[in-house]
Order: structure tokens, then sequence, then C-alpha cells
């Protein structure tokens, strides 16, 4: 969720799919209830003050918009000038993955070559290393839908189409896994703010070595946060959010980069929310459906919007590519599916397209 999915200045405003109007009941008839864990209806992070660009909503807010017609409007994004020059990752994505924090426990590696951690209860540092390894591999068309993105001085604000000559998202050929990286200096805040998680991005910078604002022209920093942990007050409000150093309405205000501005997300270890961040959305029992599909959700909001909100967002709601697809039932137009990848298959979101006009789970390779 670049954010969570939501992007604009309303981070609180998490909308859904307007044009697919998927009736909440059908929606949740897909997803065990949560108990104890499960989110009050309409939560969402501006209740308790941490409303963040890219916000993606738990499973019942996003079924609580869908049925309010107030919240819904017309799905085609358009371009928000740039930040800085910047609009979309217009490269080879670089992803690197930061397990912040002691409470990972003990670092391992599997037969896959992945880093494992023993105190990892769900499983989900494996999951997360194949799935950016995977993408661009296997004739997967799930990230083609990227390639519509654009930038650059030919592409005017607003525009709701690029030019020939506009810098478009490439296909990501070969995977986008660049570095891992075990930051047990410390241990990881119960909750920490999304100032702190920033400042891990920069910390993470200079681990992988990206010391310049040209060498983090591509990057993204998932910042993952240990089991029991609640950062940026995610728990029941939301599941996961994309952002970059410079925003000046992360919890505890922007953070100083001294390598160029840095996108990053917050990775809470949303498994202990249960089916309100998709446990066993798609499969039975799915452990890590939500888990694959926020990974997913956020990189594709990042590689379209990269330093929110100065890509592409719908002008109306805020709302970021992924946003506007946010759990779709299985078997409904434009809904999650498992996508198979050179190194497994994941479960994954569709993403707005505005070409077809659609959510698309897979779509043609444009450029």
């Amino acid at each position: 969720m670049g954010n969570s999915m939501l992007r604009g200045t309303t981070r609180a405003t998490l909308t859904g799919v307007a044009a697919l109007s998927l009736a909440a009941g059908a929606l949740l008839a897909v997803v065990p209830q949560a108990s104890a864990q499960q989110a009050p209806a309409g939560a969402d992070a501006q209740a308790t003050g941490t409303a963040r660009h890219g916000v993606m909503p738990t499973v019942e807010k996003a079924a609580s918009n869908r049925a309010n017609p107030a919240l819904t409007s017309a799905n085609t994004l358009s371009y928000g000038g740039g930040i800085g020059g910047v609009g979309v990752n217009d490269g080879h994505s670089k992803v690197y993955l930061v397990f912040y924090g002691t409470q990972w426990g003990t670092q391992g590696t599997d037969s896959s070559g992945n880093a494992t951690f023993s105190k990892d209860t769900s499983h989900v540092a494996g999951a997360t290393q194949n799935m950016f390894k995977g993408i661009g591999t296997g004739n997967e068309k799930w990230s083609a839908d990227l390639t519509q993105w654009c930038d650059g001085s030919g592409v005017k604000k607003g525009a709701t189409t690029c030019p020939s000559t506009a810098s478009f998202v490439p296909y990501q050929t070969g995977g986008v896994l660049s570095g891992v990286w075990y930051d047990n200096s410390a241990a990881s805040p119960s909750a920490a703010t999304g100032h702190q998680l920033g400042q891990e991005a920069v910390k993470a910078a200079a681990h992988f070595g990206n010391t310049t604002a040209a060498s983090n022209r591509h990057t993204y920093y998932v910042i993952l946060s240990p089991h029991g942990t609640n950062p940026d007050s995610y728990f029941n409000n939301y599941c996961a959010w994309h952002d970059y150093t410079g925003d000046s309405t992360l919890t505890g205000g922007a953070v100083s980069s001294p390598y160029g501005p840095l996108a990053f997300s917050n990775q809470p270890y949303n498994t202990d929310m249960g089916a309100s961040c998709g446990v066993g959305f798609v499969n039975s029992p799915g452990t890590l459906d939500g888990w694959t599909m926020t990974l997913g959700h956020e990189w594709h909001e990042m590689m379209s919007d990269q330093f929110p909100a100065g890509g592409w967002t719908n002008a109306s709601s805020g709302e970021e590519n992924s946003d506007e697809c946010a759990w779709i039932a299985a078997g409904q137009p434009g809904g999650a599916a498992n996508v198979a990848m050179g190194t497994g298959t994941f479960t994954e979101q569709a993403s707005w397209s505005n070409d077809t006009n659609s959510c698309a789970i897979t779509h043609a390779i444009l450029h």
C-alpha cells in the first residue's frame, strides 16, 4: 500500500474499486473470519492518527468502502507531475529486504540459499525472497501491467495516457531481489514510527553501498518488522504501506537522507492479523496469501508512484493502481489469484490498468 495503498493527501479515505462494485458480503464470504484479531468494521489508519501514503486497507475496510457509493469514483489514474523529476521507477527495480530487529531470532539458510530466521513462525522470509526473485521469470505477466506507466519531461501533470516519447517502466526480466540484510544491531521497536522505519531505510542504503541519489533512483527498501510488533500502529487498522523518506506526513516527520530520497515500505508481520490481512484469502489454509499479496501490492504501487504522489494516482480518491483492486475475491472479475513464477507460485492481487480499463491480474508486455 505506495501507499498501502492509498496515495494522495487524504490517507484516511481507503476507497475500493468503484467500477467493479463487489458486494461486501461476496468479498467476505471467501475469507475465514478472524476472531479476537479481527479489525472492527470501518477501522482505518486515520482512527489512530497513523494514516499514510499508500495504506493498504484491511479486508473488512475494503468491503465497507465498496459498499459505500460515496467513497467510490472513476478508476482512471492520472500523472502527478513527479517529485524531483521522479514519477515512476523507470528502470530495473532493485529490491532490498531489511529484516528489522533481533526479534527475528537466529539467522540460517535454506536449501534455496534464502535467509531464514528461528522466530519467523509463519515462514514469511523464504516466500518473500523467492517472490522477488521470481518477478519477471517463468513467463509471468502479473507484473507486465506496470509497463504502461511512465514519467519524463514529455508527460504532463494530469495526463491519463503516455506519449511514445515517455520513459516507461520496463518489464522486470530476471527477478528484482538485490540484497537481504538482517539488522540485528538492536531490537525493533514495539511500535516503530514511520520516521523510524524511514531511518532504517537510510541505514540500509548505507549498508548496501547505495550512497548517492543516482544509485537510489531505482531502489526500494522493504522494512520487515518481526512477529509480535506493531509498526506504525498497523494492527486492526491496515496491512502495509509504502512511502518515501521525504514525506512530511510520516509519523515523526520526514527523514533526512544524505543519499537522496528513498522509496521504502512498512511491511508488518501481518499474518498476526489473520483473515483481516488475507490469511486464507485464496487458498486453504493460505497462511501466506495476504503476505505475498501485500508485498506485491506495495511493490506495484512503488513502481507506478515511486515518491507519492508524484506518479500515477486517482485524482479523486488518491488511490494508486493496486488500491483500486485490493481484496477482490478469487474468481471475480479482477480477483486475486495464484501466479506462477520461475521460483514458485505466489498469491497476488490485480492492479488497475488504464489501457484495458480493468483490474488486470495478467497483462501484455508493452515496453
